[in-house]
């Protein structure tokens, strides 16, 4: 059944990755008239293929939104969207929407609330996790925190896309703090499970019953299962890139050095990432954390 149009907000969603794309899907799934905004010219175009809302440019079609879904990779992208060059804030409606779901600093978030509120525009700090397929799917996890406001005006958009909506706070900053706990433990587990199927190698034990035999074992992790299947089968294409958590893990770093709080596991985990990427992996699969690993210890990783 067709929502009443009362209900059904015009959204625009700013980037169309793997994440973005899949939640501008779902958003379209729930008969929301959506339009996509991306800096690739051909995902734009992909996404009015599948049905996307033509609202003209930025500027024309900030106007007529009642949501503004940011879907990008950092902080810096973030406020570019709003309030760059071609940034969109200046033309938001009083009374529009701005939901920021990359993994940010919290301050960054309560930064972003201020200033559009400053516009009388609401914000609503809320990062994302489930990955492509559940973003696709209308399943992400979706850790928000804002005004009651706020949350009233997403409540379209959040049904469209998430299967779970953690209310973690009537302002900005709580929803992002959440996330950047959950990137610690991401990180330190995917470099974790890297570890332990290289130390398997080492052992005389070959990967593919590291995987078969700790993935039914104590020692198994939701990344150790997801993770490791990529090395098995020699598949470095980026689900979810290296450089991903080289921010995100700088990102705990620097919020840890803020509260004078130690965090040895992330740090180690951080170096992991950043030896990657300056090995030339920045924009392979995180699994690709591996390699780092096999190489320093002269081991032969699967190959296809």
């Amino acid at each position: 059944m067709t929502p009443p149009t009362s209900s059904r907000p015009t959204v625009g969603v700013f980037g169309l990755g793997s994440m973005g794309f899949g939640m501008a899907a779902s958003l379209l799934k729930a008969q929301l008239p959506t339009a996509g905004f991306d800096i690739s010219a051909d995902q734009e175009k992909a996404f009015a293929d599948q049905g996307g809302k033509d609202l003209g440019s930025r500027s024309q079609a900030a106007v007529q939104l009642d949501v503004a879904v940011i879907v990008v990779v950092n902080a810096a992208q973030t406020e570019d969207v709003l309030f760059g060059a071609d940034g969109i804030a200046a033309d938001l409606k009083a009374g529009a929407l701005v939901m920021s779901c990359a993994t940010v600093d919290p301050d960054f978030a309560r930064q972003m609330e201020a200033r559009l509120a400053d516009q009388g525009i609401l914000f609503l700090d809320s990062p994302i996790s489930g990955g492509a397929i559940k973003a696709a799917d209308g399943a992400l996890s979706i850790m928000a925190s804002g005004t009651p406001a706020a949350f009233e005006a997403a409540e379209p958009a959040l049904e469209a896309m998430a299967e779970t909506v953690f209310r973690l706070g009537d302002v900005a900053g709580p929803g992002s703090a959440m996330k950047i706990v959950n990137q610690l433990l991401a990180g330190v587990h995917i470099a974790a499970a890297a570890e332990a199927v290289t130390f398997g190698l080492s052992q005389g034990v070959d990967a593919q019953s590291v995987y078969e035999v700790i993935s039914k074992c104590a020692g198994t992790s939701w990344m150790f299962e997801n993770r490791v299947p990529h090395i098995l089968e020699d598949d470095y294409a980026p689900r979810s890139a290296v450089d991903i958590f080289v921010k995100d893990l700088g990102i705990v770093a620097d919020a840890a050095r803020k509260q004078k709080f130690a965090a040895p596991l992330a740090s180690t985990a951080l170096d992991q990432f950043v030896m990657a990427s300056g090995s030339g992996y920045g924009k392979e699969d995180d699994a690709a954390v591996a390699k780092v690993y096999a190489a320093r210890a002269g081991l032969e990783l699967p190959k296809k």
